[in-house]
């Protein structure tokens, strides 16, 4: 696999929009310009990121850059993992079931509830006073 090779696709989690260039390598993890640790100095983060590529068995073979935009850590990294795991199946469509059944090919629709009229917030009401 040449650079030419190489594959990207987009992940989203909450407010967090993440494309990822995905090709073989030696293992070597870029967030936005710095090493994985450096960019998620905790170790949740960074398991979560990996998951994909540890069921793939391509742990320290695949040279993954990714530039990430918006919402918080967490978001961050969901939105990573999201990305690493359609990049992977777009390289090896055969690793589509098994990264499938551990539902990380499928977008977390969950986000913040909008706020409406007449109400403190999406769902607490004003303060109700009777008299």
């Amino acid at each position: 696999m040449s650079m030419k090779d190489a594959t990207n696709a987009t992940g989203k989690r909450k407010r967090a929009i993440c494309r990822t260039w995905i090709q073989a390598g030696s293992g070597k993890f870029t967030v936005n310009d710095r090493p994985i640790e450096s960019y998620f100095p905790r170790a949740t983060h960074r398991t979560t990121v990996t998951y994909p590529i540890e069921l793939a068995n391509l742990l320290g073979k695949l040279d993954i850059t990714a530039t990430i935009e918006g919402g918080g850590n967490t978001g961050q990294a969901d939105a990573l993992r999201h990305a690493v795991s359609k990049a992977l199946v777009t390289m090896d469509p055969a690793l589509r079931p098994v990264l499938k059944k551990e539902g990380l090919l499928t977008r977390d629709s969950r986000t913040k509830e909008r706020k409406k009229y007449g109400q403190k917030g999406a769902r607490k009401r004003f303060q109700f006073s009777k008299r």
